[in-house]
C-alpha cells in the first residue's frame, strides 16, 4: 500500500477490476479534471493544472480462490509536470473513490 503523504512520479498498482468497471468509475475518481481516453482503450490522460497523469492499463488474468474469479487490472500511474503537493491532493481524492470493499 502506498504511503498517503507521498506519491512518486510513476507508479503501478493491481486493481480488482475489469477495464468497463474502471472506466466506469474513472470519472468520479478524477472530479472536476479534464482527461481522454485513448484510442485503444487502454489508457488515459487526466490533465492537473498545467501537467498531467498518464494512466495506462492492462488486463491480467483472473485471481481465483476456490470458486470465486476476481478480475484484475494492472494500471500504471505516471505523473508529468504536478507538483508533490498536487500529486497528493489528486491521489488521496482517487483512492477514496476508488476504494472498493463490503461491509
Amino acid at each position: 500500500m502506498h504511503d498517503p503523504a507521498v506519491y512518486s512520479e510513476s507508479f503501478e498498482r493491481e486493481h480488482g477490476c475489469t477495464p468497463a468497471e474502471w472506466l466506469g468509475w474513472l470519472p468520479g475518481a478524477i472530479g472536476s479534471h479534464p482527461w481522454q481516453t485513448s484510442g485503444a482503450d487502454d489508457g488515459a490522460s487526466v490533465t492537473i493544472g498545467a501537467g498531467t497523469l498518464q494512466l495506462h492499463w492492462r488486463t491480467l488474468a483472473p485471481r481465483q480462490i476456490a470458486l470465486i474469479r476476481l478480475p484484475r487490472l494492472q494500471v500504471r500511474y505516471r505523473f508529468d509536470g504536478v507538483a508533490a503537493d498536487q500529486r497528493v491532493r489528486f491521489m488521496q481524492h482517487f483512492d477514496l473513490y476508488m476504494q472498493r470493499g463490503g461491509g
